[in-house]
Formats: C-alpha cells, sequence, structure tokens
C-alpha cells in the first residue's frame, strides 16, 4: 500500500492512497467504519436502555443532567411552549423552512400511489393497500447541531403516510428548552408536543415507553454511535422496528480533471462539519486534482465557525487516486457512501453503474447541501456501508403494505388443483383439505 501524507499549516492530515497499490484486504480496511472492536459503546448502550427501561421518566432526567447538564422539571414541551419558543425566528427563516417544507412535500407526497389489482389467473384477484405504521418515533438529534431540517425530513412522511401518532424526541438545550427552528418545525407539521430526551436514553424510551413517552411500533431518525447502537439493539430485543442504522455522516467526491477545487473542498468540508467522526473521501483520477483540492480545503477551513470539528473529522478521511473513473465508481460501490457525488463532465453516462450509495448529486452545480435541506429529497440515510442493502427514508418507511386475495366459484376451480397437488407434496394435507372441501361444495 503506497501512502503519502499532506501536511497542512493548520496540521490537518488526509491520507492518501493509490487505488491500483490497494489489495482486496486494504480496501476492506478502508471501507469499514464506526467499528466497536471491544464493543464499548454497546456495552454502556445496553447499561442505558436497562436503565430506562427499570426506571422510566426517571432516568431521562437523570440521563438529561449528566449528558445534556440541564435540570428538567418535565420531559416535554407543549404546544403553548413551543409556540412562545417558535416566536424568535425571523420572517426570513421562516421562508426558507417553508420553502423547504414544500419541495419535501411535493417529493414525498408522489411516492404514495395505489397499486392496480391483479388478476393472476382467471378468477383470482390479488392487490395490496397502503396502511398506515400507527405509532411512529422521531429523533431528532440536538447535539454539537440542532437540526430542524431533520424534523421536517421525518415529520412530513409520517403525516403524508397518516401515522396515527407521532412521537418526538430531541436532546434539551442548557435552557431546558428546544432550538427555536425545532419549535417551528413542530408547529409546521401540526405537532403539539416535542419530549425532551436525546441520545441512547430516547431510543430506549421510545422502545420500552415511560410514563411519559408512548411506546412506538418504529423508530426514525439519524444520531451519533450511541444512538445507532441503541437503534440496532432495541430492534433485536424488542417489537419495535427501526427504519435503518444512521450513524455519523459521510461523503464521497469522485472528481475528474474537470471538477472544481474549490467546490469540491466546500463539499468535503460541509461534510466534515457534522462532527468529528464524520468521513469525507475524495476520489479522484490524478494527483494533481487532490493537490489543488487540498490546497482549497487549507483556504476554506479557516473561515469556518467549526474548524476544529472539521480538521478532527479531516484525519478520519482520505484521498483515493484512480486511473480512470470506472475504477473510482468501483471503490465508491464498495465504499457504499451515504452520500455521493460525481463532480464529472459526463456523469450522465456513470449513473447507471453506481450500485450502492445513499443519495447521488450529479454534476458540478449540485452539492450535497442541497439535498440535506430543501431540494426534496429525504436526507435521512444508510450510513457506514448500510447502503448495500437499505434505502434513504421515504413515505414507503412509514406505512405497511397489506396483501389482499379474492377467489370467485372459477377462481377456486382454476386454482384448487394446483394447490392440492402442492400441499399434498409437502405433507400438509389439513393446506389441501381446506382447498377441497370447497371445490367439493355445491
Amino acid at each position: 500500500m503506497i501512502l503519502q501524507t499532506a501536511h497542512f499549516k493548520l496540521q490537518t492530515e488526509m491520507k492518501r492512497y493509490n487505488y491500483s497499490d490497494l489489495s482486496k484486504t486494504d480496501i476492506q480496511k478502508l471501507v469499514q467504519r464506526n467499528v466497536d472492536p471491544a464493543n464499548e459503546v454497546r456495552a454502556i448502550v445496553e447499561g442505558i436502555i436497562e436503565n430506562v427501561k427499570q426506571h422510566g421518566d426517571n432516568a431521562l432526567i437523570d440521563y438529561a443532567l449528566k449528558f445534556d447538564k440541564v435540570e428538567l422539571k418535565k420531559l416535554y414541551l407543549d404546544k403553548a411552549e413551543l409556540e412562545t419558543i417558535a416566536t424568535s425566528v425571523t420572517p426570513e427563516q421562516k421562508a426558507a423552512l417553508q420553502t423547504a417544507y414544500n419541495n419535501i412535500y411535493k417529493f414525498h407526497q408522489a411516492q404514495l400511489k395505489a397499486e392496480d389489482k391483479i388478476e393472476t389467473m382467471p378468477g383470482v384477484t390479488c392487490w395490496r393497500e397502503i396502511r398506515p405504521i400507527e405509532k411512529v418515533g422521531l429523533y431528532i438529534p440536538g447535539g454539537s447541531a440542532v437540526l430542524p431540517s431533520t424534523f421536517l425530513m421525518l415529520g412530513i412522511p409520517a403525516k403524508i403516510a397518516g401515522c396515527h401518532e407521532i412521537v418526538v424526541c430531541s436532546p434539551p438545550q442548557k435552557d431546558g428548552k428546544v432550538n427555536a427552528f425545532i419549535a417551528h418545525v413542530a408547529l409546521l407539521l401540526g405537532i403539539d408536543k416535542v419530549h425532551l430526551a436525546g441520545g441512547a436514553q430516547a431510543i430506549a424510551a421510545m422502545a420500552y415507553g415511560t410514563e411519559t413517552i408512548a411506546k412506538v411500533d418504529k423508530i426514525f431518525g439519524p444520531g451519533n454511535q450511541f444512538v445507532t447502537k441503541a437503534k440496532t439493539i432495541v430492534q433485536s430485543t424488542t417489537n419495535t422496528a427501526i427504519d435503518m442504522p444512521a450513524g455519523p455522516s459521510e461523503v464521497l467526491v469522485i472528481a475528474d480533471e474537470t471538477a472544481s477545487p474549490i467546490f469540491v473542498a466546500a463539499d468535503l468540508l460541509a461534510q466534515a462539519e457534522h462532527g468529528a467522526d464524520s468521513q469525507s473521501i475524495l476520489v479522484c483520477t490524478s494527483d494533481k486534482i487532490a493537490d489543488n483540492v487540498l490546497a482549497e480545503v487549507e483556504k476554506q477551513v479557516p473561515a469556518l465557525p467549526r474548524a476544529e470539528i472539521v480538521k478532527k473529522a479531516l484525519e478520519n478521511s482520505y484521498i483515493i487516486i484512480t486511473n480512470t473513473l470506472d475504477e473510482a465508481l468501483d471503490f465508491s460501490n464498495k465504499y457504499a457512501p451515504e452520500h455521493l457525488i460525481l463532480a464529472t463532465a459526463n456523469w450522465q453516462q456513470q449513473t447507471a453503474n453506481i450500485l450502492n450509495a445513499g443519495s447521488v448529486f450529479l454534476g458540478h452545480l449540485t452539492p450535497e447541501s442541497v439535498g440535506d435541506y430543501a431540494s426534496g429529497t429525504n436526507h435521512t440515510l444508510p450510513t457506514s456501508a448500510y447502503a448495500r442493502a437499505y434505502s434513504g427514508v421515504s413515505v414507503d418507511s412509514f406505512v405497511k403494505k397489506v396483501t389482499f386475495q379474492q377467489l370467485t366459484p372459477e377462481g377456486i376451480k382454476n386454482i384448487g388443483p394446483t394447490v392440492e397437488i402442492l400441499a399434498e407434496l409437502e405433507g400438509l394435507q389439513a393446506h389441501k383439505n381446506a382447498v377441497s372441501v370447497r371445490i367439493n361444495s355445491k
């Protein structure tokens, strides 16, 4: 493996690899992330879950003091409190949130489509109908960055799906409340209560229920490694489903010689500012492209308010130099990024080869930020290579599709003999009889 390291005045490091020199083992190590080999995170999270399961609201109040440094008198904000908090949102900010709301709603509303009834053979009709998941829990992060955009991304499809009960949890701020933008989005969505709970403890509360927080059927929302681990644990130990394992954020940018180093650097830094455990990967077709992008990174970092977080994330990131764009896409499919940017001239020729990605941003004028906020697509996406098997959140995530079938007299006679034979060859006589009695009935 060839390894070079770029040293900046900022002492930021991004490792650089030549793709042709990497073995399968090298690549496997590179695409792995957020691994907990000693199960330290799991042990901590299991303790939190058990505490919440046993002590309910009291455990949540204790964790708010321990982790959020706030002494809570109660664990929720009602509609009147949300309205008061939201008064500080400016008209300009309201307009921006409304535009985002409108675009996200428009994109997701189109996903709610009735399916046709299919006659599989004369007299045998099958179809599916949509039913909402009755109780859903939305986790809205509030750690190093408060994310009202996530509230929109989860709340809008939940409303479109027609979920009967929407439970919202978000960590309290130092004043024991939530950010004004979270409050405003709650009102936009018609949600009258926000629970003040964050981290793994919020996931446990929604999975098991407490005196204040209702147990839900499915939990949605991104978070740090503790939130992600809590979601995977409750999915395997309770009858509560989850949207997907969505942990620290990541972006992979594929750039050719036509890419703007300024744009690419900005895209890498936009992802890096999410958190120190975020990853920003550059895959490009020459060292020159890499050098130019790194020079821009050095210029742009000092102006960022979250520069220290960015620098830590960049230390966790790297650059891959490939000989061709086909190689770049090959690596991307192995990495399976949450966000994939094709900063290339002929991206139209490359999209068919994208197998694994949460959301894709095409061309030089499509930053990942538009998907985070307002283009309409959902930004709650699979991370840590789960894009190999999971899709991002959509209206489908909030519904079940129930199958129906109905037979006429002609239908039971047409399909009956087939079922009788198949039931008999499997040795299930009662299955055969259920058909036979109908065929032989007058």
